[in-house]
């Protein structure tokens, strides 16, 4: 169980500076490489070279919330199957 965590690519997406460094700091300490975004557009443009293994999205943000951002995630055959 230890291990269950290592190497786990994780994408936080969320526009409080807090929230993503306690984030990446939490996860880090269990072993995930950890990739941050302030927004969606931000994300969009992270994921395809990324490629994570899943995605913690902020509802509210600005110029694309969580829900839009999902749903352009969700649409691409490329990243459909990223939770």
């Amino acid at each position: 169980m230890e291990d269950a965590f290592q190497n786990l690519k994780v994408m936080v997406i969320d526009d409080s500076k807090t929230i993503r460094r306690t984030a990446e700091t939490l996860l880090q300490r269990e072993g995930c490489e950890v990739i941050t975004a302030v927004d969606g557009f931000e994300a969009l443009s992270k994921i395809a070279e990324a490629n994570p293994d899943i995605v913690f999205v902020d509802i509210m943000m600005p110029r694309l919330d969580g829900y839009q951002t999902c749903a352009l995630i969700k649409n691409s055959q490329n990243y459909q199957n990223i939770p």
